[in-house]
């Protein structure tokens, strides 16, 4: 992977696809290496959350708006919220959720309330009460059970968030295949890369103070020795699926050629994809969205991602990866029309690399990061929202060769 091949996306802090809403810090369940510490007395009031939208179109021009947490399904005005977010400032409220506490008539709710999507967190490292101890593979009835109750519902967008380990990335190739077989009702597939605390290279300080390494959510890993970078997962998928490829990423603030944010697109049935769309597909879709709306596109209707036959045909003429795809599809159809006559969707598979550090300790973080929320009247990154409040400020990093003389003891 090199960033000249593909779409640099154009996200800046004040005007970006999504922004990062918290009601609460209450969780239902466990998940290992979380960045968001569980605040059981954390719930939000509703003015509080209105100011802090307030603040948001304030300070920045966006699509959507994640609804997270903690679980945000614990908070107990989360269909009122969602209301908010879609009556009064007009735009996407996207849930996301571990699904434990979702029912058929809360989703229902939600629906009723404005709500555009529900993206689920699912993977091996929860403790979830009757999904313990599974691999990623084992919680795909689980996935499906949960695909299935939104698509029984109709109208809203399905996406499925999942962290990687460096032990669990050899799950990911049978992941995306799965998400290829239920495309119709799977919109989208996101994997989060473990963030790696790494104490042998580097110490934490809040100030001239030492943090002890067990304060850091995203702490060691004896499996996760060093940390994971996209091109890694992408080689492993491509390794079964030779044409698997990006469309578009966003680079780091220290270093603008790391994949931060990379997007993928693809374009068939359960039973085949067609092809995968590139950067001039990307490049289109987000620049007519903004110059129609001023807005950068963030979720599709469901019924868009159910056009991929005419997405394909539509943008043949500007990206040359529809163009193959759409050869594709015609040698079919000339096969067998019956089965190229079935439908075609679209499909978004995402990869978000977390924070690394220079050898000088600089943070490298997301160039324009979608997923910014509000601490105290301003924008900060959500997941270093925890250092803020748990040390009042960003940890620093500090080569350990550079300390000298001694630091300040932990703790």
């Amino acid at each position: 992977m090199h960033p000249t091949e593909y779409y640099r996306l154009p996200w800046t802090l004040t005007d970006n696809v999504l922004s990062w809403l918290e009601p609460t810090k209450k969780c239902n369940i466990y998940c290992e290496g979380c960045y968001s510490t569980n605040e059981p007395n954390s719930h939000k009031s509703m003015d509080q959350l209105r100011q802090e939208m307030k603040t948001f179109v304030s300070l920045r021009k966006v699509d959507s708006v994640s609804i997270a947490g903690g679980d945000p399904l614990t908070y107990p005005h989360v269909v009122d919220l969602v209301r908010m977010v879609k009556d009064e400032f007009g735009l996407k409220p996207v849930v996301n959720t571990n699904g434990h506490a979702m029912t058929p008539q809360l989703l229902r709710d939600l629906k009723k309330a404005g709500m555009h999507g529900v993206t689920f967190h699912v993977d091996s490292s929860q403790s979830r009460p009757g999904w313990k101890k599974m691999t990623n593979l084992e919680l795909n009835p689980l996935r499906l059970q949960l695909a299935r109750m939104v698509d029984d519902e109709g109208g809203l967008t399905c996406s499925f968030n999942s962290t990687v380990f460096r032990d669990t990335m050899h799950e990911v190739p049978a992941m995306v295949r799965w998400a290829q077989e239920h495309i119709d009702i799977v919109h989208s597939m996101v994997f989060i890369l473990f963030r790696t605390a790494r104490s042998e290279e580097f110490a934490y300080m809040a100030g001239d103070r030492r943090v002890k390494i067990d304060e850091l959510a995203y702490y060691d890993q004896e499996n996760n020795p060093k940390p994971l970078m996209t091109p890694e997962l992408f080689e492993l998928i491509q390794k079964e699926e030779p044409d698997f490829d990006a469309a578009a990423y966003l680079g780091g603030t220290r270093d603008a050629d790391t994949f931060k944010w990379t997007l993928v697109g693809r374009i068939g049935s359960p039973e085949k994809i067609y092809g995968y769309v590139g950067p001039r597909f990307m490049e289109t879709v987000q620049t007519a969205h903004h110059a129609a709306t001023g807005r950068y596109l963030a979720y599709s209707h469901p019924s868009l991602l159910r056009q991929g036959r005419a997405t394909m045909t539509a943008f043949s003429a500007v990206d040359p990866r529809m163009r193959t795809a759409t050869r594709r599809w015609l040698s079919d159809f000339a096969h067998s029309p019956r089965r190229a006559a079935r439908k075609q969707y679209f499909q978004s598979i995402a990869f978000i690399q977390p924070i690394d550090m220079t050898p000088e300790g600089e943070a490298n973080m997301c160039d324009g990061c979608p997923d910014m929320t509000v601490h105290e009247g301003k924008l900060v990154w959500s997941c270093r929202l925890d250092e803020l409040k748990r040390h009042g400020t960003f940890l620093a990093c500090v080569p350990l060769a550079k300390m000298t003389p001694a630091p300040v003891a932990e703790g």
